[in-house]
């Protein structure tokens, strides 16, 4: 480990302040994340995503920050520098796509896949940038894996406290049940993230109820996101025989499909159902819009989920715009950019988690690394209450 540099720091007396602090989310997508992290008062600077769909809601809903079309397996560190600019606390944020670590892919090879290789890519720009404190929220399974392993390794080693668990949204404010890891890791001292609220979890009901009936197929004259996919006359028939936190299994035998009499799809009763109104959703995928894809399905309107619906239930505000006026409304991208967003609720409180540890933090001393040239390549990371 590099030596610690002493307390007499030549960073800004202020650090910790909101104004000071600059983050960088890296795998931004929507910007539900930085959305949760500006509400908290964390100010986001910069959102870096492939997609280029993420561009329109990524900047339209979130002032002060500029969104970044790069592969951040190719993202610069002199680039990502550059959005820092003199922020005294440099915050790197960012959830590694979570595919490839879902319970869904039963793979832990963890080498020699591309996807798998975004996590390292993670740690390369910690270690090149070393920013005060490190964030990543995603699926609860990732912590099977070897390059999970290596990337708290890789921060231990250069000198960070690390807290890491898997926490349910719900209990942090979300209408869903999510059940997510996040991670906290910091030059200054220990830090976690806050303990959930004492209030019960919301529920589907507090968040849907008002919304404008549709059927489907159909959108809102006035929101043209709060819009619906055609049912075939066959699952309309099932919806309408479905009631709410049920399945398949509640229809008439003459609804259930061939795949699910047979032994092998018995086993999956969690498709073709309804929500319940006074409990919060089950987890959203990116398919959420879909009657036979989960249990999606309106607590009582013959229709599965609202794009706008599904967002609500990703903590986004009901006027969160995801595509320019008037641009045509298209189910499986915005599906994906919905149901791959971190919560907004978790994202906020993370940053809650965030400046409550900044501004309890006692004057620390930096762990700056040592360049090749044997100096410090950075000025100290210290701050104090």
């Amino acid at each position: 480990m590099a030596p610690r540099r002493p307390p007499n720091s030549d960073r800004p007396s202020s650090a910790g302040r909101p104004n000071d602090v600059a983050c960088v989310d890296l795998f931004c997508g929507a910007g539900g994340l930085t959305h949760g992290l500006i509400a908290a008062g964390v100010p986001v600077v910069a959102g870096v995503d492939l997609d280029e769909a993420c561009r329109h809601p990524y900047e339209a809903n979130n002032r002060g920050a500029t969104f970044y079309a790069r592969d951040v397996a190719k993202l610069k560190t002199s680039e990502v520098e550059s959005w820092f600019g003199s922020a005294a606390v440099r915050v790197l944020a960012g959830c590694a796509p979570c595919q490839p670590f879902s319970s869904y892919a039963q793979r832990y090879e963890t080498k020699g896949t591309e996807r798998w290789g975004l996590l390292n890519h993670f740690a390369r720009l910690v270690k090149q940038l070393e920013p005060d404190i490190v964030t990543m929220e995603n699926v609860p399974t990732v912590t099977k894996h070897e390059v999970f392993d290596d990337f708290v390794a890789t921060l231990k080693r250069r000198g960070y406290e690390v807290w890491y668990g898997v926490v349910d949204s719900a209990n942090y404010g979300l209408p869903q049940r999510r059940r997510r890891t996040v991670l906290l890791a910091s030059l200054s001292g220990p830090i976690g993230l806050r303990e959930p609220d004492s209030s019960p979890p919301k529920t589907v009901r507090e968040v849907l109820d008002g919304l404008p009936p549709i059927g489907h197929g159909t959108s809102h004259e006035a929101d043209p996101l709060h819009t619906t996919s055609r049912l075939s006359p066959l699952n309309l028939k099932r919806i309408q025989a479905s009631r709410p936190g049920g399945s398949w299994r509640d229809w008439p035998t003459r609804l259930v499909a061939e795949c699910h009499k047979r032994d092998t799809g018995r086993s999956y009763p969690g498709v073709y159902g309804r929500m319940v109104w006074d409990e919060p959703a089950p987890t959203l995928t990116t398919q959420f819009y879909g009657f036979g894809n989960g249990r999606f399905g309106h607590p009582e309107q013959d229709r599965a989920l609202s794009l706008r619906e599904g967002a609500i239930l990703q903590g986004f505000p009901e006027t969160y715009s995801f595509v320019p006026e008037g641009e045509r409304i298209q189910f499986k991208v915005l599906g994906r950019l919905i149901g791959n967003a971190v919560p907004v609720e978790l994202g906020r409180v993370i940053g809650e988690s965030i400046l409550d540890h900044l501004g309890r933090a006692p004057r620390a001393q930096s762990t700056a690394r040592r360049g090749r040239n044997g100096r410090s390549d950075r000025p100290s990371s210290a701050v104090h209450a």
